[in-house]
């Protein structure tokens, strides 16, 4: 049975945002994740997506360039978490669209879009919900 891990995203700008890890998708990625809570990083931003380093290196899992907003994934390439709320440069449409392939691992809970708000540089933290 798959599980389901609440957390909460926290920035200056957005304030305390709620999310779910789930394991049954990419559930390497998932544990990696969870294992790795609290993070605590810098944000970066690509279009409509939100990224920020963590000490996590993982292979790719399952991986999808198109995903949906709200779609939280682990980045490979860059060892990044993700945040997608809407089109990014490498989107044809209204779809989000990873600038590499990304392994999904969860979803925001509530408006994604509220992520626009966010400003590069400033500090960005997800630690789990009890």
């Amino acid at each position: 049975m798959s599980r389901n891990i609440r957390v909460r995203i926290h920035t200056e700008s957005t304030g305390f945002v709620e999310a779910e890890l789930m394991e049954d998708r990419n559930p390497e990625t998932f544990k990696a994740i969870l294992a790795a809570l609290p993070l605590e990083s810098k944000v970066n931003r690509w279009g409509d997506e939100v990224y920020f380093p963590i000490p996590v290196k993982l292979r790719e899992e399952n991986t999808q360039r198109e995903v949906e907003v709200g779609d939280l994934g682990y980045w490979p390439e860059g060892k990044c978490f993700c945040i997608f709320f809407g089109r990014t440069p490498a989107s044809d449409g209204d779809k989000p669209v990873a600038a590499s392939p990304v392994n999904v691992f969860g979803k925001v809970r509530g408006d994604p879009t509220v992520f626009r708000k966010t400003r590069r540089g400033e500090t960005i933290r997800v630690e789990k919900l009890n």
